[in-house]
């Protein structure tokens, strides 16, 4: 009977016959349910928000880089649905959870995105499907929350259910990457586990790569990730230094960027944003102090680069002081809020922490984003304000300007010629006398 649920659902897997099912359909399930739907599979897409599975049966998109139409189409099709009803996961083969796993208040991991839905789909899982978990998070996770609920269900983890862990890697704004292809790592609960997580994501992925255990797998992640924010929080330090010095930090490492060994490239910016590198590496330190370990370097980096919004709102006072206007009651037009160029995506935008911080000193804030025409709605954030259009006399108004987000939908030349005071955080501008400022 094990080998039969396992070969029953390889066969259906291999054959684009699998049903797949998308649990949680924001900006890494959405371009995943597409890429199963562009591979010939049939899908349902499973939010707990209303509005997001109307929009797609409508072919109405609610990230912009993602085209919603084919989404309508394949539903018009019969191979593709979107629902709020978790019952229906008893439709699916398949189902891969991306959901948010967000820190707390006190900087400690946040399961309940993760933990919420697995209960609620469990009681309508059956034998030969596989579960698989996208969701950034610590090294243990699967194991630890997942399986033990698969089991309390009367389940057996690699005989007739089969559990993975598979990181995502989205890079939201990059059209040099697509789903298909950026190598996806993969790790099993069981051998058998791994088998089918292969036969899953193979026939959507160009590459596969198997590792060793879902803890590996959950280790690769916050490694990525870890790496990313260690670097940024290096360069983060290096521009401190590199201003009291005189020096430009930019044109230094695009100096050592030449360097054709040895040396990879990060930037400094007005601190951290996105889902993942703000966030995933609190989540190995939390876990790491239940082994005994103190996590001192990663824990330095977050220190460093959570500290760059109060350097750049520190900046700001400092370039409004020469122009003899204190904080209080300035004109600050902030230039980008979402968290990275070319995209609209506001997660742990640090763009909103500088505005926070600039109204709580008497600051009288707007900002100006091609891609975020109204401030959304945040979990810990909220502005009543709306895009403005980045014009001449809209520079001239603001006493200061603020490059948060160096998008290429700006007109740098615009910027730079009526701006009377620019602080750039992003290195988009040579620093000019008392006018244009680094941060």
């Amino acid at each position: 009977m094990t080998s039969g649920m396992k070969e029953r659902l390889l066969a259906r897997l291999n054959g684009r016959e699998a049903v797949i099912g998308i649990v949680g359909l924001g900006y890494v399930g959405l371009p995943l349910a597409k890429g199963y739907l562009e591979a010939g599979y049939p899908v349902r897409g499973f939010d707990i928000d209303p509005q997001k599975p109307e929009a797609l049966l409508k072919g109405r998109s609610y990230i912009e880089h993602i085209d919603a139409a084919p989404f309508a189409e394949a539903a018009a099709a019969g191979r593709f649905d979107a629902t709020t009803d978790y019952a229906r996961a008893a439709e699916c083969d398949a189902l891969i959870l991306c959901v948010p796993t967000p820190l707390n208040d006190h900087r400690e991991p946040d399961l309940s995105f993760v933990i919420g839905s697995v209960e609620h789909l469990v009681p309508h899982m059956r034998a030969a499907q596989v579960l698989s978990l996208e969701s950034t998070t610590y090294p243990g996770t699967t194991e630890e929350e997942l399986r033990p609920r698969l089991e309390a269900a009367g389940f057996s983890v690699g005989e007739d259910v089969f559990l993975l862990f598979s990181p995502e890697r989205e890079d939201p704004g990059n059209p040099g990457f697509t789903t298909r292809t950026i190598p996806k790592v993969c790790g099993g609960s069981t051998p058998a586990c791994l088998e089918v997580g292969l036969a899953l994501y193979g026939g959507v992925i160009d590459q596969v790569v198997a590792v060793s255990s879902t803890r590996a797998a959950e280790m690769t992640k916050i490694l990525e990730n870890t790496y990313r924010a260690v670097n940024i929080a290096l360069v983060n330090e290096l521009k401190l230094v590199a201003e009291r010095m005189g020096i430009d930090i930019f044109e230094v490492i695009r100096a050592a960027a030449t360097k054709p060994f040895g040396f990879t490239p990060f930037y400094p910016g007005p601190g951290l944003g996105g889902h993942c590198i703000p966030i995933d590496p609190f989540y190995l330190t939390w876990k790491a102090r239940e082994y005994g370990i103190t996590t001192r370097f990663i824990e330095l980096a977050g220190e460093v680069n959570t500290t760059m919004p109060d350097y750049v709102v520190a900046r700001v006072a400092e370039a409004l002081n020469t122009h003899a206007k204190p904080v209080k009651g300035a004109r600050v037009l902030v230039l980008g809020i979402a968290y990275k160029k070319n995209v609209d995506d506001m997660r742990e935008s640090p763009s909103v922490v500088l505005m926070e911080k600039l109204q709580a000193l008497g600051a009288e804030v707007s900002y100006a984003d091609p891609h975020v025409p109204a401030f959304p709605k945040m979990r810990r954030h909220h502005f009543d304000l709306k895009s403005r259009e980045v014009t001449a006399e809209a520079l001239e108004g603001a006493d200061c300007v603020v490059v948060a987000t160096d998008h290429d939908r700006f007109d740098w030349d615009l910027i730079g010629r009526h701006a009377r005071l620019l602080v750039d955080p992003r290195g988009r501008f040579a620093p000019d006398g008392d006018r244009i400022w680094r941060a």
